[in-house]
C-alpha cells in the first residue's frame, strides 16, 4: 500500500511525463508542419529571389510535361526522404544559409549567371535525388544516343563519379542556350548571306610586319601580329610569389621571329573551319597518333558533331572558340595553312611565353606582384583582392562571372597581343614535361615533343583561364591537357577524338611563320 505521500509524489511524476509527452508530440508535430511548410514551393521562392527561378522551373521539363508531373524545389534540392537523418540535415544547413542571405546579403549583387553553371549547380542537386525518381534509364522510346549515354552512366557512374545533371542540367530550370545532343550543323555553322563580301585570295605578306589575313571563301578576317626574334629568361625565380618547381631553372631562349595572332580564335573562325570539313566519319584514335603524324592536308576532315553547344550559350563571334581537343586546334592549323598558302601552326611554349612577356620580366606584363591578387590563403577570405590594374589586362576569377569574355574586354600586352593571361587556356606545340628547363638549359627555338606524351595527350597549355587564381596566371605559370578528366562525361565509345565535354576554358592561337 503507498502513502499519500507516495501516491502524491506518483501522481505528479506521472503528471509530469504525460505533460512532457504531450509537449513532445505538440512540438514534435509543430516541428513536422512547420517543415512541410518550408519545404512548398511558395516558401521556397520567398528566400530564393533570383529573377528568373520560378519562370525557368514551370518552362522546364519538370514542370511542363505530357505526364502532368510537378517535380517541386526539394525534390531536387534536397536527398530523397528515404534518407531521414541527411534530408532534414541538409534541409536545416541550407536553410539557415538562405535566411541569412536573404537578411544580410544584397540579391542585386549575386551573381546569377555564374549560379547557374554545371560547377555551381552540382553542389545543390544529390545525385540520389534524381535516381530516386528516374529508377528507369531506359524508358519507351528512348533513342539509341540516349540507350549509349545511359549504358556508359551505369558503367561509370562511381569510378568517375558522374551526376546525372552533367548532361541534363536544364531538367529543372529551363535553359534556351543549353543543348544535350548531337550538336546540329545550321545552328552553329558562319555563314555569310552576301557572298560578294567573300575574299578570293589570302593576303599576301612581302614584309614582316602586322597583317590581317583574309580566308578565302568567306567573310572572315583576323589580325596578325609581327613578333621580332629576341632572347629571353624563360622561367621564374625561386623567389617569385607562387613560384612551381617546374617553372626553374630560369634559362635563356633565343627565337627567330614569327607572327602570332592578336586574339585566340574565335568562334567565327573554328565554325568556319567547322562548316567547310565537318565530316560524319572518324579518325580512329590508333591511326591519328601513330608514329607522331596528323592527316595528310590535301584531305582535311574536320570535326564530327560535338554533343551540347561547345560555346556554353555564352554565344560565339568574337569570344575565344572553346572545348575543342589539341588534335582538333592542329587540324584547325593544317586547314587554315591549306586555304591560305601559309604555314600557320599551335605555338611552341617558349614562342607563348616569349610573346606573353612582351619583353617583360616581371611576373605580369604590367605592374604587380602576385600576392596582391591571389584569392589563395586564409586571410584572403577577410580581404578583397586589389583588381584594378590587373582586371584591365586578364579575366580570370575575380572579374569573369565564370565565363569567357570578348577581347573588347581588356587591354593589349607590349607586343599588342589581347588575353594572353586569363580567359582561356591555350595549347602549345610541346609535350608536357616537369624536367624540361632543366634538360633544355639555354637554346634556341626548342620544341619538347615525346611521342608516348602526344599519345597520352599530355600537352602544354599555357596561361590559365576566367576560372584561375591570379596565381596561376603569370607569364611563367605552366599547366597541361588533362584528357580523361576533360572527357569523361562523354559517352561516345569510341570518345570523340574532337571536342572535350568537361573543360570550358580551353582554346588556342595560332602563329605564322614567315
Amino acid at each position: 500500500m503507498f502513502t499519500k505521500k507516495k501516491q502524491g509524489f506518483f501522481y505528479r511524476k506521472s503528471f509530469y511525463l504525460l505533460l512532457g509527452c504531450i509537449t513532445g508530440i505538440v512540438v514534435f508535430c509543430f516541428s513536422y508542419q512547420v517543415s512541410v511548410y518550408y519545404s512548398t514551393d511558395e516558401s521556397c521562392t520567398k528566400c530564393h529571389v533570383h529573377p528568373h527561378a520560378e519562370t525557368t522551373w514551370k518552362q522546364s521539363v519538370h514542370y511542363a510535361n505530357k505526364s502532368g508531373t510537378r517535380v517541386h524545389c526539394v525534390d531536387c534540392h534536397l536527398p530523397p526522404k528515404t534518407q531521414t537523418v541527411a534530408h532534414y540535415s541538409a534541409k536545416m544547413r541550407l536553410g539557415l544559409k538562405d535566411v541569412w542571405g536573404y537578411l544580410f546579403k544584397d540579391s542585386a549583387n549575386y551573381k546569377w549567371d555564374m549560379k547557374s553553371e554545371l560547377e555551381h549547380a552540382v553542389k545543390y542537386i544529390p545525385n540520389e535525388s534524381c535516381k530516386d525518381c528516374h529508377h528507369n534509364l531506359f524508358p519507351q522510346g528512348i533513342n539509341d544516343e540516349g540507350i549509349t549515354a545511359h549504358l556508359y552512366y551505369e558503367e561509370n557512374e562511381k569510378k568517375l563519379n558522374l551526376q546525372c545533371i552533367s548532361c541534363h542540367l536544364d531538367a529543372g530550370h529551363y535553359n534556351p542556350n543549353y543543348k544535350h545532343g548531337t550538336l546540329k550543323m545550321e545552328e552553329v555553322a558562319y555563314q555569310a548571306v552576301d557572298t560578294s563580301k567573300f575574299f578570293k585570295t589570302a593576303t599576301v605578306v612581302t614584309e614582316f610586319t602586322n597583317f590581317t589575313e583574309q580566308i578565302p571563301g568567306t567573310a572572315i578576317v583576323f589580325n596578325m601580329v609581327a613578333i621580332p626574334e629576341g632572347t629571353f629568361k624563360m622561367g621564374s625565380p625561386d623567389r617569385e610569389k607562387f613560384h612551381k618547381d617546374d617553372e626553374s631553372p630560369i634559362h635563356n631562349v633565343t627565337l627567330s621571329r614569327f607572327f602570332m595572332s592578336e586574339l585566340e580564335v574565335t568562334w567565327d573562325m573554328y565554325w568556319t573551319f567547322y562548316s567547310k570539313t565537318t565530316s560524319e566519319g572518324r579518325t580512329p584514335p590508333e591511326n591519328v597518333f601513330a608514329n607522331n603524324s596528323r592527316p595528310d592536308v590535301d584531305a582535311v576532315a574536320g570535326p564530327t558533331p560535338p554533343f551540347g553547344y561547345p560555346d556554353q550559350g555564352w554565344g560565339g563571334g568574337q569570344r575565344p572558340a572553346i572545348t575543342m581537343t589539341h588534335y582538333g586546334a592542329e587540324t584547325f592549323c593544317q586547314w587554315l595553312s591549306l586555304v591560305t598558302g601559309k604555314k600557320y601552326r599551335l605555338p611552341t611554349e617558349a614562342e607563348w611565353e616569349y610573346a606573353a612577356r612582351g619583353g617583360t620580366e616581371t611576373p605580369y606584363f604590367f605592374e604587380g606582384k602576385p600576392a596582391s591578387y591571389s584569392n589563395e590563403g586564409f586571410w584572403r577570405k577577410f580581404s578583397s583582392a586589389d583588381t584594378k590594374i590587373i582586371s584591365d589586362y586578364v579575366v580570370y576569377i575575380n572579374n569573369s562571372k565564370n565565363r569567357t569574355e570578348t577581347p573588347d574586354s581588356v587591354k593589349a600586352n607590349p607586343f599588342g597581343l589581347k588575353n594572353m593571361l586569363g580567359n582561356v587556356m591555350e595549347y602549345c606545340a610541346d609535350t608536357y614535361d616537369a624536367e624540361a628547363y632543366k634538360k633544355l638549359g639555354d637554346c634556341n627555338n626548342p620544341l619538347v615533343k615525346d611521342a608516348d606524351a602526344v599519345k597520352n595527350n599530355a600537352f602544354v597549355v599555357r596561361g590559365g583561364n576566367y576560372t584561375s587564381d591570379a596565381a596561376d596566371v603569370r607569364c611563367a605559370a605552366r599547366d597541361f591537357v588533362k584528357h580523361d578528366a576533360w572527357i569523361k562525361t562523354d559517352p561516345q565509345q569510341p570518345k570523340s577524338i574532337w571536342w572535350y565535354s568537361d573543360v570550358k576554358g580551353i582554346g588556342f592561337r595560332i602563329v605564322c611563320e614567315e
